[in-house]
């Protein structure tokens, strides 16, 4: 197995939605906020190499939807999506298979982009097999208000009309070395990516714990649909990462890409911050 690492972009949300209920005073001590009350935050993509598999996890933002899309993003920076493949050998038409943790717009916009001439959409990935859970692609379909900015059709539909998508088994092996933990509490059929790699075990915790400021388990996002689910599928993961000296890789913490934790006083928290390189 080989794994590699990027940054698509890095874009910016309110830092209160990013910490819900939990008072500025204490989240702006560990991820501090600009002038405007917004953080930073990355997008970090995982490309996986296992048997005759290359499977890459989460697309970003995309750029297929206009300016006024965008006018809340502020994205800047980052190696962007194919550059960042192409940076590391890879080709769009080389990944055999697109592992989506879900359809929120900034981890799936980059699956689908316009056609040439801009006339209708197509898969990024031409070759690709596009795995969604089964119970989130039925949520995002169906849509909702609370979500509804979040799952703009041209992100979606092509996937479903494309007869490359395929709904995974639910906490099961997916390809040689990387299970699926699916979890319902951020939104109903988040799958969070698990892989055994050379004797260690990385989680990928996606939207579940998106930075490493968001461990202790009652700091979560407000875009959240059920918290105290949210709650008590973090403290299985990280109770899991305490016994088994498990890692955890942040999709979105600015300055950590990855550490290990312990228990103290206080409950479980980071022990040692990582660079993704050091775990290889």
């Amino acid at each position: 197995m080989k794994l590699h690492l990027f940054n698509i972009a890095n874009f910016k949300v309110d830092g209160g939605a990013m910490f819900g209920v939990v008072p500025k005073a204490l989240w702006s001590r560990v991820y501090p906020a600009d002038e405007n009350n917004l953080v930073t935050l990355t997008l970090r993509s995982l490309i996986i190499e296992t048997g005759d598999h290359r499977i890459l996890v989460d697309t970003g933002w995309g750029d297929k939807q206009d300016e006024k899309f965008f006018r809340h993003a502020y994205i800047h920076n980052g190696e962007g999506l194919t550059e960042g493949l192409a940076a590391r050998g890879f080709r769009p038409e080389d990944i055999t298979d697109v592992f989506l943790t879900h359809l929120h717009a900034d981890h799936c916009g980059g699956a689908v982009k316009r056609k040439n001439g801009g006339d209708g959409y197509e898969l990024t990935f031409p070759n690709a097999v596009y795995h969604v859970s089964r119970t989130q692609w039925e949520w995002a379909v169906k849509n909702n208000p609370r979500e509804e900015d979040s799952y703009p059709e041209e992100n979606i539909i092509p996937i479903g009309r494309s007869g490359r998508l395929q709904f995974p088994d639910e906490d099961a092996e997916l390809f040689p070395g990387v299970t699926v933990k699916t979890c319902y509490g951020h939104t109903p059929g988040l799958m969070i990516p698990v892989i055994s790699y050379k004797g260690k075990t990385i989680v990928y915790t996606g939207d579940l714990i998106p930075t490493s400021a968001h461990i202790p388990l009652i700091w979560n996002m407000s875009y959240d649909i059920e918290s105290l689910k949210s709650i008590e599928e973090k403290r299985d993961v990280l109770e899991n990462a305490v016994k088994s000296d498990h890692i955890l890789l942040f999709q979105h913490d600015y300055e950590v890409e990855c550490c290990t934790v312990h228990d103290t006083p206080k409950g479980i928290r980071p022990k040692e911050k990582l660079l993704f390189r050091d775990i290889l």
